[in-house]
């Protein structure tokens, strides 16, 4: 009996091996075959000539083609082969689709994301377009969906999902637009809400202090920028340093900030032409956003036209690059771009408001929002205008935003594929439909420029409320975009070199044009603009490149020193772990914010926890406004106002029977429990301990077991984001260009990730190790390794 018990048993077990062994085999075959063919011939409808695509060792391509809308087929064709499931996710982030593929999990964020009813705006923006545009897109389209149906199985995802993709339309691009819009400038309604709500907790000469609209640290290159001289009011409001429980923390709601770009004119530079450099910070996943590639067809003048750097799938336009006549770069302008206006609902009138006195109706919008494997919601969405009415609690607000706009978004920066002069480029920069951006230009020649690309509100920024406005204030909302030849720009700067790193980039009358919608406070733009004037008299790519991965901990510096000086023999009697942390402050300091440094974590920490115990009371009273308001949203320069607080230390801002030394000993407590939570103890506590990559493909993200497969090893990062080198966990430079125009050899282009989103591809990981460790890498693709030829069926 138990000699028949065990062969069953036997056999059930090879049964069920065998099963696994199937499930695994057929699993792998799955995979497998969603891999894009790279080599041989494929048949293309409606190209109108064969065109070629070389992939190099990291599977870069290089497209060439007879005629640019050829090209922008090729482009959708190979965006889709390795990209289609990021592009898909972008298109629906922006139109509110997300649920309809993922499910309830995701049904919330597409409800507020209706409110902007993109996916209606798009439609209408794409009839809009010039004929050639509406053919480029049309034409990208097809590429698109003719990739997908090229592969051999829908992209794996889809598998794991459950699903089957969606075919590509020309006005999905402009939804990929859009969805930048919400990245970059997504936080604005929360940051004009808690600056409102604070305005609510402060007097006038306090918010003025708590608020200030300079820094010491700002870095604009057009000249001096007046420091802050508001003064400290004698009496502050109750709830700052007000005690909070030892393990709160508040400041994770606080807003990143990054990117970086600059331009150095001929006259300082090797090779006698400008250099361009740029490294966007944006939020990291796998696989990157960007995609690089070499596109290749003839100008206008029969010319061909070689035009390299990265583009975004989606969308079949190099985005920043060089096109051997000019190279050009992008950050975030954080300019003033939105506008809350208070209204009042007529009560018993319906869908009825008064604005600035005058009765009007709102157009009422019902929205469906699709979810699979569940029932669909509907989302009721109200309209004054462009302008959607945002609710928050029993509040309405009518939202005055470039990016509801007419003109807001379109593909005008393909104009920068054939700009020959600094001129040309910013005249096309200022008309492209994107978020307001930064645009930083040099040409071969050596002349360089600066403007703000994209959308603005046609308003002197100078003179808008930072705050939501009063209803009988609607008349100082915007109801346009600012003209192309309005956008503020400087052209050939006599010091030969233009910076931006989100912090103010002009000086006092100059910045009016931008406004603050958020910028940085200025220290890594200072940092910048500081290495940039020490580089040698006759700079090259390399040296211009190193800049970008500087990251000594200038910022950071005071703020270890003022730790230091809390922790006076005093302090650290009978406390033997403020003895502890003095001690890895005093001796284990490297001076950057580099991986090793365990005094670089303790001074971040120091920093942090300081935030909490300052103004951590003011966040508890505005989250039960709104759970992601927050005094760091509503102001990015805290850091200067804390340490103001520290340095003049008022007596009449603090709780009874407390002392300033008491909250910079608080301070050095919390701090000490946060590490302890984190890393177990203070001598584990390091920087990379804390600043490792967390990148992923979101479809790690939304099904268990799956992340380990889709992820990167968490290597420690060096760096943070008052450095230029810019790093925070899952948050840092999306690509690293340096590049002369017309010396494209020497230039240097990198990026974490590789090509492909797909985990069995050899691109998947490629190149990602010369991210981590900061090597410079080819700006050009290589020698082909692999030959794709799309021929006209």
């Amino acid at each position: 009996m138990k000699r028949r018990w065990a062969r069953w048993s036997l056999r059930v077990v090879l049964v069920l091996a065998a099963l696994i062994l199937v499930l695994a085999g057929f699993a792998w075959w799955r995979l497998h075959t969603s891999l894009p063919p790279l080599d041989g011939t494929l048949a293309a409808p409606g190209l109108t000539a064969p065109v070629e695509v070389r992939r190099d060792a990291l599977g870069v391509p290089a497209i060439s083609g007879t005629t640019r809308d050829d090209v922008a087929y090729a482009t959708g064709f190979v965006h889709a082969q390795d990209r289609f499931f990021q592009m898909d996710l972008l298109r629906r982030r922006a139109a509110g689709e997300l649920a309809g593929l993922i499910g309830d999990a995701t049904a919330e964020i597409d409800s507020r994301i209706r409110m902007h009813r993109f996916r209606a705006r798009a439609q209408a923006a794409l009839q809009a377009l010039p004929p050639a545009d509406r053919t480029m897109l049309q034409r990208y389209a097809d590429g698109v969906n003719a990739g997908l149906s090229g592969l051999g199985a829908a992209p794996f995802e889809y598998a794991l999902l459950r699903s089957d993709p969606v075919r590509w339309q020309p006005a999905d691009t402009l939804l990929v637009v859009w969805t930048m819009y919400l990245d970059l400038q997504g936080y604005m309604p929360m940051r004009e809400l808690s600056r409102g709500w604070l305005k609510e907790l402060a007097p006038p000469e306090t918010l003025a202090f708590l608020l200030p609209e300079t820094s010491a640290y700002d870095a604009p290159f057009d000249g001096p920028s007046p420091a802050p001289n508001v003064a400290i009011p004698a009496q502050g409001p109750d709830w700052i340093a007000r005690p909070l429980p030892a393990k709160a923390a508040m400041l994770e709601d606080t807003l990143t900030r990054g990117s970086n770009g600059w331009a150095i004119a001929g006259p300082h530079t090797r090779g006698g032409g400008a250099i361009v450099a740029n490294d966007m910070h944006l939020g990291l996943m796998l696989p990157n956003v960007w995609y690089r590639a070499q596109l290749r067809f003839p100008g206008d003048d029969g010319r061909m036209r070689s035009v390299t750097g990265v583009t975004l799938p989606g969308a079949p336009l190099v985005i920043i690059g060089s096109n051997g006549e000019l190279a050009w770069g992008f950050t975030n302008a954080c300019a003033d771009v939105l506008d809350l206006v208070r209204i009042e609902r007529v009560p018993g009138g319906g869908n009825r408001f008064k604005v600035a006195g005058e009765v009007r109706e709102a157009t009422e919008y019902r929205e469906t929002v699709a979810v699979r494997g569940g029932e669909a919601k509907t989302v009721i969405v109200l309209q004054i205008g462009d302008a959607p009415i945002r609710q928050v609690g029993d509040a309405f607000y009518l939202e005055h935003w470039v990016a509801h706009q007419p003109g807001a978004v379109n593909v005008g920066l393909r104009g920068l594929e054939t700009a020959r002069t600094v001129e040309d480029a910013v005249a096309v920069a200022s008309r492209a439909g994107v978020p307001a951006l930064n645009f930083v230009v040099g040409d071969r020649a050596g002349r360089i420029a600066w403007s703000v690309a994209g959308a603005m509100a046609a308003r002197d920024a100078g003179d808008a409320k930072t705050f939501p406005l009063a209803t009988d204030a609607d008349a100082a909302a915007w109801q346009a975009l600012r003209a192309p030849d309005a956008h503020p720009s400087v052209v050939a700067p006599a010091q030969g070199r233009v910076w931006n790193a989100n912090n103010r980039p002009l000086a006092a009358a100059g910045d009016r044009l931008v406004g603050d919608g958020g910028a940085d406070l200025g220290a890594r733009a200072k940092q910048i603009g500081e290495g940039l004037m020490a580089l040698p008299a006759q700079a090259d790519e390399k040296g211009v490149y190193a800049v970008q991965l500087d990251d000594r901990a200038i910022f950071m510096a005071p703020w270890r020193d003022r730790a230091l000086r809390v922790l006076d023999a005093q302090a650290v009697a009978g406390h033997p772990e403020r003895q502890q942390f003095r001690d890895l402050l005093a001796q284990r300091w490297s001076g950057r914010a580099s991986p090793e440094s365990q005094g670089y974590r303790l001074t971040r920490a120091f920093l942090d926890a300081g935030y909490d115990e300052v103004f951590g009371a003011a966040d508890v009273e505005l989250k039960k406004k709104h759970p992601y308001a927050s005094y760091a949203i509503a102001n990015m320069r805290w850091p200067l106002v804390l340490a103001q607080l520290l340095d003049a230390g008022p007596p009449n801002w603090l709780p009874a029977g407390r002392t300033w030394r008491d909250v910079e000993l608080a301070t050095v407590d919390r701090a000490i429990r946060l590490l302890k939570e984190e890393h177990g103890s203070l001598q584990a506590a390091t920087w990379g301990a804390h600043n490792r990559a967390t990148i992923q493909h979101p479809i790690g993200g939304l099904l268990p077991g799956v992340g380990r497969w889709l992820a990167v090893p968490p290597e420690p990062l060096p760096g943070d984001i008052h450095v230029p080198r810019v790093s925070e966990r899952g948050f840092g430079a999306s690509q690293r260009m340096v590049v002369t125009p017309g010396r494209e050899q020497d230039g240097i282009l990198n990026m974490p990730g590789g090509q492909s989103g797909h985990p069995l591809s050899p691109y998947f990981l490629a190149g990602h190790g010369d991210w981590v460790q900061g090597r410079p890498t080819p700006f050009l693709p290589g020698a082909a390794q692999h030959t794709l030829t799309l021929a006209p069926r």
